[in-house]
């Protein structure tokens, strides 16, 4: 908060550069059929998990624009990766690093909700009553706070 009382950005111009990274995880639960289709590549709109993970590296490399407070940082790397119980869940993890001030834990958190989000758009003709979530920070290192792990 600034001297008024109001929200601001807070100020990394003293904080030393370190390595720092992230992971964080959601899922969307879908109908076994939806699932199968994703796999089978049998969804319309084309292939949906190299669409969902073109969109988390954007969406990663955007989260200042979306999220207030955040730094924009220079992403030195973005991985998204799927994997589903063969069933009814797929699960999105992403892996966000960067060498700054400031760490990169709101990247990879949007990284997997953008991610989501596509699946969702692209598999809702499909099923309408998908469900996302929870998503998570999973792990955090870098940075004057220490690592952290969930």
């Amino acid at each position: 908060m600034n001297e008024q009382g109001r929200a601001r950005m807070v100020d990394v111009s003293d904080k030393p550069q370190s390595k720092r990274t992230a992971e964080a995880a959601t899922a969307v639960r879908m109908r076994p059929e939806t699932l199968a289709a994703i796999k089978e590549g049998k969804i319309a709109k084309g292939d949906v998990l190299a669409v969902a993970q073109v969109a988390g590296i954007m969406a990663a490399k955007k989260t200042s624009d979306w999220i207030p407070m955040c730094h924009p940082l220079p992403l030195t790397g973005v991985d998204i990766r799927f994997s589903d119980n063969g069933d009814d869940l797929l699960e999105i993890h992403a892996i966000v690093r960067t060498t700054g001030q400031t760490g990169v834990e709101m990247e990879a958190l949007t990284a997997v909700s953008a991610a989501a989000l596509t699946v969702y758009d692209m598999c809702k003709a499909l099923q309408k009553d998908m469900e996302i979530g929870p998503t998570m920070l999973l792990t955090k290192t870098g940075g004057k706070s220490g690592d952290y792990t969930r």
